[in-house]
Formats: C-alpha cells, structure tokens, sequence
C-alpha cells in the first residue's frame, strides 16, 4: 500500500484557528439495541451493509489518522459492540504504534461478555450511558433497555480493571434531572466517574429540547450543596470540565455545549459509520471518504490529502440554539456517532 511521504504523514493536522487534532471519533454502526429518547427514533431505518464502512476500512482509516498525529481514539456508534464481529477491529487497532488512548462508548448491553476481551485488546477506558437508576424509568428512555443488564456489564468492566470507567448522564428536565445527586452517590460507590452532558438539539423534534434541556450550571449548584467540590485542571482530551469530590475517587465532569461553549479548544473530529467526516457536531460541514477510500484501496495518499484538506473547513464552533423550531442539525446523534 502506498502511503505518504514522511514529511506528509507527520505533519500534524491544525485547523484555520490554529487548533491541534489529535482525537476522533468513529462510529462504526448507525445500529442499537436501545432507542434513546435523545438519540434516535423509535422507529428507525437502518442503513444498508454496503454503505456502511467495513471494519477493514475502519481500521485503514484509524491509521492514517494516526500517521497525521491523532493520538486518541474513542469507538462508538450506534452501539459499537453489537456490530458483526467489531471485536476484530478493536484487536487490530488495540496497540497500534502512535496510538495513546483507544476509548469506547457503550451503553454497556454487551459489556458483561466483551469487558475483559476490550481490555485484553487494547481498550483504555470506557464510558457507559446510564440515565437512570430506577429499572422502569431507565426502560423509559431507552425504549428498550434493561437496567440490570447494563449494571452486570458496568461491573464486568470494574472486575476487567479498565484504566478508567464513566457514567455518562443526559438529564432532561421532568424526566431524569431529580437522579443527579442519587447517579453521583452510586459512581462514588463504585469508585467510578460520572459526566452530565446538556441535551443536544439533533436529530427530529420528539419533545421540546428547550423545556427539558437541563443546564449543568443549574446541576453543578445542585451538587455543591450536596458534596464538597473541588475545580480540577484534569483531562480527559476531550470538551468535559471536571470538579473532584473531595474524600473519594471521584470526579464529575460536565460537557456543556449551551452554557459554557467548549469550542476554542476543540481537538477533535467525528467520521460516520457512512465515512463522513464530521468537523464539528453542531455543523454539517462533512468530507466523504468512503468513496475516496474505495477508489483508492492500494494508494492512502487521496485520503491523506483529503484530510488534511478538510481543516481548512473545519468551523470556529457549533450553533445550537434551543428555541430553534427546528433542531440546529437534522441527524440523529446516532448517526454521527454518540
């Protein structure tokens, strides 16, 4: 296979802000086993194997970006773990030279049989949805899903001894937002992390994003009254600000787009299961690679090429604004990747 040339495939990739990309996203399926109120339809169409990348392609793509100097990747979806085989690809790219960190978001369905081959691949750290703790209300919000599977999968990964483990939380007003302080007490309980992520307006409009959207300002009062918290320069390498909970293992990080907008320091890039490549969440600027990576199976160069192109195009920041009619993007999270 050709490649580019040293000079080509060192060279870092920096937007026209002049900020470093060094972490993607890469969903490698638009299928799940729940349907998240805030992530997909109830009634889903899914796409058709052939424009789906392959693993092979996934795992192609994975390292030409980290020939251009991505030192993290996360895995998600969809639900990673119940594509065919995806197994393959975490083994294939685990300990791939040049590689810091390769993560995984899961909603932990599949975690009770996979933890420990995650682990044994490579898997640093893994984050798991959970927005409930309440069986009933959990099956709710996810449609579909079984709160003591997701828990049984959740302590696979504390037994599988992850270097890292987080609870991610979307709280919407009405629905989950009285579970804050219960989810931060059970992550410290397990001497695990948690991050409250502010809903975001993509995908169609199945309820009014601006009446249950819960602002991590608001949650973060709420908590401090509760625990003692500490402000911490920790990162994670992505958009998450930490707080510790003094006495115990814990932190909490919030991932606010609405109330405190994270993009002057944004590093990071999201790729489709279709091989769109997404320079920002909150936009629909995109580069299709798929193609590029079918017409050129020996030659990685086009693709090298197109990549570093696109960061000419890669936005200042997102634009979400919940009093839009209209969500600001017309995706669904799961299809550009959770």
């Amino acid at each position: 296979m050709t490649v580019s040339s040293p000079e080509d495939s060192s060279q870092k990739l920096i937007d026209q802000f002049g900020r470093a990309v060094d972490y993607i996203r890469l969903s490698i399926t638009d299928r799940c086993d729940f349907r998240c109120q805030y992530c997909m339809g109830e009634d889903m169409t899914f796409l058709p194997r052939d424009e789906v990348l392959s693993l092979e392609e996934c795992a192609r793509l994975v390292r030409i970006f980290v020939r251009l100097g991505v030192r993290k990747v996360r895995i998600t979806g969809g639900e990673p773990l119940v594509r065919k085989n995806a197994m393959w690809l975490f083994d294939e790219i685990g300990h791939l030279q040049g590689l810091d960190e390769l993560v995984l978001t899961t909603n932990g369905s599949q975690l009770g049989e996979l933890a420990q081959p995650l682990k044994a691949a490579g898997v640093k750290r893994i984050n798991i949805s959970i927005d409930s703790l309440k069986p009933e209300r959990f099956r709710q919000i996810t449609r579909t899903g079984r709160l003591e599977q997701v828990l049984a999968g959740l302590e696979a990964s504390i037994h599988a001894g992850f270097e890292g483990i987080k609870i991610n939380t979307v709280l919407m007003r009405g629905i989950n937002d009285d579970e804050a302080v219960d989810l931060v007490r059970f992550a410290i309980d397990k001497h695990i992390d948690i991050s409250f992520i502010e809903e975001m307006p993509l995908g169609e409009v199945n309820h009014n994003r601006n009446n249950t959207q819960v602002s991590n300002t608001d949650t973060l009062k709420l908590l401090q009254s509760k625990f003692v918290l500490t402000p911490s320069a920790e990162t994670t390498g992505g958009p998450a600000k930490y707080w510790r909970v003094a006495d115990t293992q814990t932190k909490i990080g919030f991932i606010s787009p609405h109330s405190h907008n994270f993009c002057e320091s944004c590093n990071r890039v999201r790729i489709t299961c279709k091989g769109e490549l997404y320079l920002c969440l909150g936009q629909e600027d995109k580069i299709e690679l798929m193609p590029l990576l079918r017409a050129h199976p020996d030659d990685d160069t086009p693709i090298i090429l197109a990549i570093q192109d696109s960061m000419r195009i890669k936005p200042k920041g997102h634009d979400f604004d919940l009093m839009r009619a209209q969500p600001a993007v017309v995706r669904f999270m799961s299809h550009t990747g959770g």
